[in-house]
């Protein structure tokens, strides 16, 4: 057995020697993922105390699932699950196509210069801060000096105050999402294409095969195990949506089709400092996002060959 640990031991003094440089690109990435990821999970052991500053994490009383269980009796429960739903599921369905189209029409240009262009003007809106974005559609909406609304009145109609209807809250949360993101969201698809042969595009254009065709049989087969991957990640964060953009647009008009379980996380936690209730809220928000990777991943497994283990 001691034989046995020493040749390992060896063994393993040789391999880093070997991939030192390897290691040490590779160490500042772990070491952010260990201390910022990973270490701070402890602290999740508050969802299952009554947390006090003065007794500490561990000095806490014990109280097991009543945080979980205020949460499940509590009278926004309700609410705040439904429109984390519905906003997550509308954003799939509008959001995830978009880019997927959107790469595909890029990859079908020919102009090398005009094809760099609309690339670049479709990533900037992904640098803008959140709080710019927001003070951008406060501007734009605004009933009296916005741009939607000065249209509108060109052409003889009232203006709406779009951010104080409930109605229109959820479309203009999405949207503009879908328009921040779409750019950035396709790289990883016009990658993908980038690995597709020529000889195949130039093979179906001797055999007639239009352009359509050639997207529908080359093009969206080769990067389908692309988009099933991204699709399950996709699945796996449905039950997140940022509360940042949320607070910075909502008002008490709009709450009741605004707050989700993010926001409501924020207002319990930090807002009101019950800490042990809304870690345990949290708790609840990211086990339900882990059971949805298992599951979407597991359909992908059986209906085809693409999973993400």
């Amino acid at each position: 057995m001691k034989q046995k640990w020493e040749k390992s031991w060896v063994q393993f003094k040789k391999n880093v020697r070997r991939d030192k440089a390897l290691i040490i690109i590779v160490l500042p990435v772990f070491l952010h993922y260990l201390i910022f990821f990973y270490y701070p999970m402890y602290g999740n052991i508050i969802a299952f105390k009554n947390f006090k500053y003065t007794t500490g994490i561990w000095g806490s009383e014990w109280v097991g699932f009543e945080h979980f269980l205020r949460f499940f009796r509590s009278p926004y429960f309700t609410r705040v699950l439904r429109n984390t739903i519905l906003i997550s599921v509308y954003s799939i369905l509008w959001g995830f196509p978009i880019p997927i189209v959107f790469a595909l029409l890029t990859n079908d240009l020919r102009q090398g210069l005009y094809k760099r262009v609309v690339q670049a003007v479709s990533y900037i809106p992904y640098f803008i801060s959140t709080v710019v974005i927001c003070g951008m559609l406060v501007n734009f909406l605004s009933p009296s000096t916005g741009i939607i609304n000065s249209i509108i009145k060109a052409f003889g109609g009232k203006p709406v105050n779009f951010l104080m209807e409930p109605k229109w809250f959820r479309t203009i949360f999405i949207a503009s999402g879908i328009w921040q993101g779409f750019g950035w969201s396709a790289i990883i698809y016009l990658a993908a294409l980038t690995g597709v042969s020529p000889e195949l595009y130039e093979a179906s254009k001797i055999d007639g095969a239009s352009r359509l065709q050639r997207v529908l049989h080359i093009s969206i087969p080769s990067i389908m195990p692309t988009i099933v991957v991204t699709f399950i990640l996709q699945l796996g964060s449905l039950m997140s949506v940022g509360y940042e953009k949320l607070i910075l647009l909502y008002n008490p008009v709009t709450l009741d089709v605004a707050d989700v379980i993010s926001s409501y996380t924020y207002r319990t936690g930090l807002v009101e400092g019950n800490y042990s209730f809304a870690s345990a809220v949290g708790l609840f928000n990211s086990l339900i996002n882990l059971i949805l990777v298992f599951i979407a991943n597991s359909i992908s497994k059986k209906v085809s060959d693409n999973s993400l283990w």
